[in-house]
């Protein structure tokens, strides 16, 4: 397994029961429907980050960079 992953299974595991023993509110959704609304939104954010890291801009060309100049004011 990941070692990130490792450690965030085991960081998830120690704040749930910290917080189930001192008796406060977990900082979680407490229902079903809650869990799969933030596992939904982590799944789109990955999905966007790899879909954005494999595809290269279109309109590069368009972009005007630092200066903000295109390529056609620049001379």
């Amino acid at each position: 397994m990941n070692r990130k992953l490792c450690v965030g299974l085991l960081l998830g595991l120690a704040i749930g029961f910290g917080c189930r023993w001192l008796g406060i509110p977990v900082p979680a959704p407490p229902m079903l429907v809650g869990a799969s609304l933030v596992v939904a939104m982590t799944s789109g954010y990955l999905l966007a980050d790899k879909y954005i890291a494999t595809h290269p801009a279109h309109h590069r060309h368009d972009c005007g960079g630092p200066s903000g100049d295109t390529r056609e004011t620049r001379t």
